[in-house]
């Protein structure tokens, strides 16, 4: 099986921590040169240090704020005059938790640009690159809310749906180019972003967090949360080339937690 990702460019967004640093760790172990993408420069400046270089791989970042979308535009447009990127990792962090019917109309437009409108920028500035060249992976990493819309995540069900809509039609535009978009559903995975659903549940709940953890894992057939590397191992294969005749999914990857097919 070919997953050798050497002489391909990859661009990680949201890689300063959780899922999206294990994405670029494990792309750069696969051979890619891997531009990371975040807010926090002293992160990035960490991590960038920390890829895989053993196969002459050469690594870089960008800082960049998806609520500053003429910034956004313009780092991405100056990095493909640079270099054809190849493999697309849309990464951010969810909207706020709270139930749909107190969510403002601002709070959806917010998560929209944020996810939808940026994920949109991204992938259209970076696709000439990956037609030119014949290869091109989009991989969103959303949630298994698209399924199943998951209880207290109102904002971000609505907008996960709509990111799932835009992949797969966008998946079947690209697909005779060489390029495949696909869709990874992380369940519950050990993050920064599991930390904050857990304590408001508990609050909510007024139960303490243990008691929230093992009631949260208890509906998970596997009786535990994911780790970022175990998300990026899906991530990592629909990058490589063993993946060519995949694209327009949702791949979950939640331990088996969610029910329909």
């Amino acid at each position: 099986m070919n997953i050798s990702l050497e002489n391909r460019n990859a661009l990680v967004c949201g890689s300063s921590k959780g899922i999206g640093s294990a994405s670029a760790k494990l792309l750069a172990e696969m051979g890619a040169n891997v531009t990371l993408a975040a807010r926090s420069e002293d992160k990035l400046k960490a991590l960038v240090s920390e890829l895989d270089t053993s196969k002459g791989q050469r690594h870089d970042y960008i800082t960049v704020d998806y609520n500053v979308q003429a910034d956004l535009r313009t780092k991405i447009e100056s990095l493909a005059s640079k270099k054809n990127i190849h493999i697309l990792v849309n990464n951010t962090g969810g909207p706020p938790a709270g139930p749909i019917a107190k969510a403002t109309p601002e709070a959806f437009l917010a998560a929209y640009n944020q996810h939808l409108i940026c994920n949109h920028i991204l992938a259209t500035t970076l696709l000439p690159g990956m037609e030119a060249d014949g290869f091109g992976r989009i991989i969103n990493i959303i949630s298994t809310s698209v399924k199943s819309p998951l209880a207290n995540l109102g904002v971000s069900n609505t907008t996960r749906g709509a990111v799932a809509s835009w992949s797969k039609t966008l998946a079947g535009e690209v697909a005779s180019k060489g390029v495949t978009v696909n869709n990874v559903l992380p369940g519950a995975t050990n993050t920064g972003r599991l930390d904050e659903i857990i304590e408001n549940k508990a609050k909510k709940a007024n139960k303490t967090k243990e008691e929230t953890i093992n009631s949260m894992q208890s509906i998970i057939p596997m009786g535990r949360f994911a780790e970022p590397s175990e998300i990026a191992a899906a991530i990592g294969f629909l990058a490589s080339p063993a993946a060519s005749y995949i694209t327009g999914i949702n791949i979950p990857v939640d331990g088996g937690r969610t029910k329909c097919l």
